[in-house]
């Protein structure tokens, strides 16, 4: 009962629509990590920061984002990545959980100096 209780406090905050630019760091997620498992790993690791930043454990995560992540192979995963995070509403009327997160990637040109997290209107 306290994780039930504690998921409905956590929702009066969270309950809202919003989408956000983050930077992830990936190489630094994917330190110790054997080079055939680099790529996968990084996709776990783009849906834990998804969980943690929205707060909603349903994560989708587009078709973009697994090329972008994979686009050179399963050794070489980009160093970061730029991603949007858009919490919505679940169509589906027997979900567990009435929000979920999509996971897109934002083309920045290869430049992340500067940029900071943004909520996007």
């Amino acid at each position: 009962t306290t994780e039930s209780t504690h998921l409905i406090i956590n929702m009066g905050k969270t309950a809202d629509l919003v989408t956000r630019d983050y930077t992830i760091h990936l190489s630094k997620r994917l330190t110790k990590t054997s080079f055939k498992k680099k790529a996968p790993k990084a996709i776990k690791e783009i849906r834990a920061f998804a969980q943690q930043m929205m707060k909603t454990k349903d994560v989708r995560l587009s078709a973009e984002l697994n090329k972008a992540v994979w686009c050179k192979g399963v050794r070489n995963v980009p160093v970061r990545i730029r991603v949007r995070l858009s919490r919505k509403r679940n169509d589906d009327e027997d979900a567990d959980e009435k929000l979920y997160t999509l996971v897109e990637p934002v083309n920045v040109g290869g430049k992340f100096k500067g940029l900071t997290n943004e909520t996007v209107e």
